[in-house]
């Protein structure tokens, strides 16, 4: 369980954009010192089901659920290394991640509809589907609301769905309602930016685990931080690789 702090705080670099409630925005850095064992967080998340866009294991031990704007680019970033993350630690079926919208309109007028359209690849293609479908939006958009609406379309062709199913559902705006709900969950749960995440634990974090990663959470406040009842553990910014490995490594031992 050792791990050389100068390792663990070498290898954050926490990014994100932070635009909620007319505020202006601000990286999520949050690097204040602070004691030596940190706040705990009230963090009200919305239970994950069966029907949610899931990558890896739906029963594995930590669950990764991420609420995330398809226009961000610090969740363009995080995208590539969270495929990176459930390849290693996916396919032994130790995580889970499951991919909820958080669109920032203020900012982001493209994202919304562009959540629509991964909505409607999901219920074209299935779950395979709208994985596919998200990964070619964040290839290919320069994000900052760079994106061209026209695309939306190729993007379906790309992934090889039904054209004609995938505008009659664009059009629709059927799915705006369940996009707007996976944004108040986010809220509620206490994003305020993205990419926001929350890793979801089977069994509480131990005292030993605590103490590994205190450090970590330590330098940087804000960014990362223990739930109150320390069964989840928020990443609040664009968390490399290299430091959600450690967290990983730390939690699955």
């Amino acid at each position: 369980m050792t791990i050389p702090i100068a390792i663990v705080v070498a290898g954050i670099v926490i990014a994100g954009a932070i635009f909620f409630g007319g505020r202006s925005g601000s990286t999520a850095t949050g690097n204040q010192p602070t004691d030596t064992q940190p706040a705990a967080v009230a963090v009200a998340l919305r239970d994950v089901s069966a029907g949610e866009h899931i990558r890896g294991n739906p029963d594995a031990a930590v669950v990764l659920v991420e609420y995330s704007d398809t226009e961000c680019p610090f969740c363009k970033s995080f995208h590539t290394t969270m495929k990176r993350i459930v390849d290693e630690y996916g396919k032994a079926g130790s995580l889970a991640w499951v991919y909820r919208h958080f669109p920032l309109d203020q900012i982001h007028s493209k994202a919304r509809k562009e959540a629509e359209a991964t909505e409607c690849a999901a219920e074209i293609g299935g779950n395979a589907a709208f994985w596919s479908y998200l990964d070619r939006i964040f290839e290919i958009t320069p994000a900052n609301n760079g994106l061209d609406p026209a695309e939306l379309p190729k993007i379906a062709e790309f992934v090889k769905l039904d054209a004609q199913k995938f505008d009659a559902c664009l059009a629709s705006g059927k799915y705006a309602d369940k996009i707007q709900k996976d944004f108040d969950d986010g809220a509620s749960a206490g994003a305020n930016g993205t990419p926001f995440s929350i890793l979801v634990l089977k069994k509480e974090v131990t005292k030993t685990q605590e103490t590994v990663l205190a450090p970590l959470i330590a330098q940087f406040r804000g960014g990362v931080a223990f739930s109150q009842d320390k069964t989840k553990i928020t990443l609040n910014g664009a968390l490399p690789y290299e430091s959600i490995k450690t967290i990983l490594d730390v939690l699955l031992k």
